[in-house]
């Protein structure tokens, strides 16, 4: 049986990429969707042609990566897309975000990240594909959002170099790398701090991000950026030292 697995997929991006995977993929038998909150996993039930087992698990919690081991193991599916979009992230200082929340976008972007692909890569098959979502944020330090653009760098940095070892098999690893998108991310996001509004400006469509995502994945790209602000911002982070950069922002800071 040729599955699809979809973490974070009661809302944002992970729940569209559920939506856009059982419109494209007519291969797929079921789709595998986790997520913490059951019901709104029941509610995109209705909404897809689509059969989805669903998992509600938080993957942060070692015993539910437990569950989705003993499923796999159990079942032996063949898994033809992977897509990792379970995370969060929490606007503010370091030390003015709680201690949980910090590590926590540490464990659930990036720990649980490596452990649901970790479990998974066994029962993937030549020509698969995996979605890694990651941000722009991965691309430079970001003062006052530092700890959730840390996790968004490893994540870069570990979605390039798997899809240098999966070659040999054709599994092709993309990581999707957009900015500010008009999701809850920004709801859970926010503390005491208020999104700067700059990123109001480029605030980018989900779907359009998913489409472009899975279009760059079939294509074999590595990194799929959405827009020509984020592209622009991609190459500025490349070329312009980030002492630089970080220095600019100190003083806007101020």
């Amino acid at each position: 049986m040729k599955i699809a697995i979809v973490t974070g997929a009661s809302s944002g991006m992970g729940r569209e990429a559920v939506i856009q995977a059982a419109d494209r993929f007519g291969g797929i038998g079921e789709i595998w969707v986790v997520a913490r909150r059951k019901e709104r996993l029941e509610e995109l039930c209705r909404e897809v042609p689509a059969y989805l087992r669903i998992f509600p698990l938080d993957l942060a919690d070692g015993g539910s990566l437990e569950v989705l081991r003993r499923e796999l193991q159990q079942r032996r599916p063949e898994v033809k897309i992977l897509v990792n979009a379970a995370g969060y992230g929490k606007i503010g200082n370091v030390g003015a975000v709680r201690l949980a929340e910090e590590a926590g976008m540490v464990r659930l972007n990036c720990e649980a990240l490596c452990a649901v692909t970790h479990l998974v890569l066994p029962y993937m098959t030549n020509h698969s594909r995996i979605l890694m979502f990651a941000s722009a944020a991965g691309f430079l330090p970001q003062p006052g959002f530092a700890v959730y653009a840390a996790t968004k760098a490893f994540v870069v940095s570990y979605s390039r170099a798997l899809n240098v070892e999966l070659k040999p098999r054709d599994i092709v690893v993309t990581a999707v790398c957009p900015g500010p998108v008009a999701t809850e991310f920004f709801e859970v996001a926010k503390t005491q701090e208020k999104m700067p509004f700059y990123k109001q400006l480029v605030m980018a469509d989900p779907r359009r991000v998913v489409r472009k995502a899975m279009r760059d994945s079939m294509m074999g790209k590595e990194i799929s950026v959405y827009g020509l602000a984020m592209n622009a911002f991609c190459l500025l982070a490349k070329v312009i030292p980030h002492r630089l950069v970080l220095a600019l922002m100190e003083k806007r800071g101020r």
